[in-house]
């Protein structure tokens, strides 16, 4: 070998070990990546902790007694569970059945984190080669606000629903910009899927995901980088839109029923996340800073990014007004166009949503740095991504609103309600915060209490500013006057029994007449009870759903995603965004 061809080889090793590849990264190796950080966390039941996970499994729990009986007895003396959609607890009612309650909820959980890096990659090939998307979807596996909802709010019907929403717009734009009937189908199948997970994101969440979609191909139409014109890119969003607003429809009637016929009048209940941030720097940290993390330090470069390409503006403008939503009342927008739903939604979901729009501008800036500074950059990213996932994981068990849901051993006050006919008669916790539902799911008996505000028709639970009786005291007067109003009224609603975990609501009872019974757990529970209390009557209620009704609930969303999951295998993806667009993509970020 010539000395010259030796080092010119040697070279190309060194240049070779210092600079990181150019292709992009393997989709079923960031599918494995999200497998990694997040599958021995689930395995190890952390969300077991979070504020809506036993409220899930509640659900999930009626389901897999009662599949085509929507009208649950155990809360507010019977309440319909067609009022939150129910695909996600289906699924983890069916594997309950294999592995347990609390299991089917990880799993289903880890399913829509594994089903999210997809997502955010077809989504993110809208925009971007696919070296920046494949960046972009790294990015969505180590999100402080992913982290946030999964193991603090508990947020799973949230974030298998958008995972399933960007699964399905490239569906959309394919469809719009190639008329492709492969992508219409499809496209159909995974948005009513998506819808039958969860309703809010169904209203709000699509709406501003799907619309920088639509104008971003109306760009390309325009702009002749795709086979459409302006026309058919419009007619065609049309026919998807109609195809999707029918099937929803049908797929989610007794939920539409439910909500005609019974529309949320309730007085407003506080939520952190309508507060402005500027004031409280606890919830500022909480509903800001952990759910971004280093993305902060980017949010300027990503608006001087995004805003330098006229494909990316329609993302850019989708991402602001999701991220100024998620600001709740920092910002006085979300007053002003919502309305009385301002008083109802939380906003954590709207910045979730925001830093899943950032991504595909945050992967072609990542694809820029690596460029540049090679595998300095490369560690560089790496870090500020474990950093802010980490910094997630940190707040979990350091932030004060933990304190809502400590759990607590239970097992004694359900052995209490299923024995000597006790649940014959209706109970409240007080001080049992989001262990209520963990209650509800191991006792026979029914309580005037309940963990989704939604549901709620008793006149002493929506006529005062109160969400649970269980957290009566953190909602100052209101919360205490709604509980009194309860009590008051015991003897209508056959409220015989009261567990207290909280010395705080002792006096109270003590001076309205009841008495203690029992302790449980060295005295950190505490039984009360009224002794003049006849036994619970069916509470009268037209609320309650039709056989029919129960029937649609129990066939439609879940079979929806079963058609879904068929179409996906019988109708596999071609690489269908086309290379003109691709090409140009490209131009433009060497360009940049």
């Amino acid at each position: 070998m010539e000395p010259t061809e030796y080092s010119e080889r040697n070279e190309r090793t060194v240049v070779s070990a210092t600079q990181p590849p150019r292709r992009p990264i393997p989709l079923l190796a960031i599918v494995l990546l999200a497998l990694m950080v997040h599958g021995p966390l689930l395995m190890m039941q952390l969300p077991s902790g979070s504020f809506d996970a036993n409220f899930h499994m509640f659900f999930a729990s009626h389901y897999a007694h009662h599949w085509f009986d929507p009208w649950n007895l155990k809360w507010f003396g019977g309440f319909s569970q067609t009022t939150y959609p129910p695909l996600t607890h289906q699924w983890i009612a069916l594997l309950s059945y294999i592995v347990g309650l609390k299991m089917g909820y990880m799993l289903v959980q880890l399913i829509g984190i594994m089903l999210l890096p997809v997502g955010v990659y077809r989504f993110a090939r809208i925009w971007v080669d696919d070296r920046a998307a494949s960046y972009a979807a790294v990015g969505c596996v180590f999100l402080g606000s992913l982290t946030f909802l999964t193991y603090q709010a508990g947020q799973l019907a949230t974030v298998c629903s958008a995972a399933l929403y960007l699964n399905a717009l490239p569906y959309f734009y394919e469809w719009m910009t190639e008329s492709s009937v492969r992508s219409l189908i499809k496209g159909i199948a995974v948005s009513l899927t998506a819808a039958a997970a969860h309703h809010v994101t169904l209203i709000f969440g699509a709406l501003l995901f799907a619309v920088p979609v639509l104008w971003t191909a109306l760009v390309d139409a325009h702009d002749e980088r795709v086979a459409g014109s302006v026309g058919g890119v419009i007619s065609r969003a049309a026919i998807f839109a109609v195809a999707v607003g029918a099937g929803v429809g049908l797929v989610l009637m007794p939920y539409w029923v439910a909500l005609i016929q019974h529309p949320i009048h309730q007085i407003p209940i506080p939520h952190d996340s309508r507060a402005n941030f500027l004031l409280n720097s606890t919830t500022a940290i909480n509903y800001f800073l952990i759910p971004y993390g280093l993305l902060i330090v980017a949010l300027p470069f990503i608006v001087i990014r995004g805003a330098s390409s006229r494909r990316l503006i329609p993302l850019l403008m989708g991402f602001w007004v999701t991220f100024i939503f998620g600001l709740g009342g920092t910002t006085p927008l979300p007053r002003w166009l919502l309305g009385r739903a301002y008083e109802i939604l939380t906003f954590e979901r709207f910045t979730f949503w925001a830093t899943l729009l950032t991504l595909p501008i945050v992967g072609l800036l990542a694809a820029d740095l690596i460029d540049r500074f090679r595998v300095k950059a490369a560690v560089g990213l790496a870090l500020a991504a474990v950093f802010t996932f980490g910094a997630a994981m940190f707040w979990l068990s350091e932030n004060p609103f933990r304190a809502a849901f400590t759990q607590i051993n239970v097992a004694p006050v359900d052995a209490f309600l299923n024995r000597d006919g006790h649940d014959a008669y209706r109970y409240v916790l007080l001080g049992f915060g989001s262990e209520l539902a963990r209650v509800s799911i191991g006792t026979t008996a029914s309580s005037v209490d309940g963990d989704y505000n939604s549901a709620r028709l008793l006149p002493e639970m929506t006529n005062y500013g109160s969400a649970q009786l269980t957290n009566s005291k953190f909602y100052g007067s209101a919360g205490m006057a709604s509980l009194r109003a309860m009590l008051e009224h015991a003897n209508r609603y056959g409220l015989k029994y009261i567990f207290v975990h909280d010395a705080y609501y002792e006096p109270l009872l003590t001076f309205v007449g009841w008495r203690k019974i029992e302790t449980f757990d060295n005295g950190a529970v505490t039984v009360w009870s009224k002794d003049d209390v006849p036994p619970a009557h069916p509470i009268q209620s037209d609320a309650m759903p039709t056989a029919f009704q129960g029937v649609l609930w129990g066939t439609l969303p879940i079979g929806v995603s079963f058609l879904a999951i068929i179409l996906e295998f019988l109708l596999p993806n071609p690489r269908r965004v086309s290379g003109a667009v691709r090409a140009t993509v490209r131009a433009e970020h060497s360009v940049a």
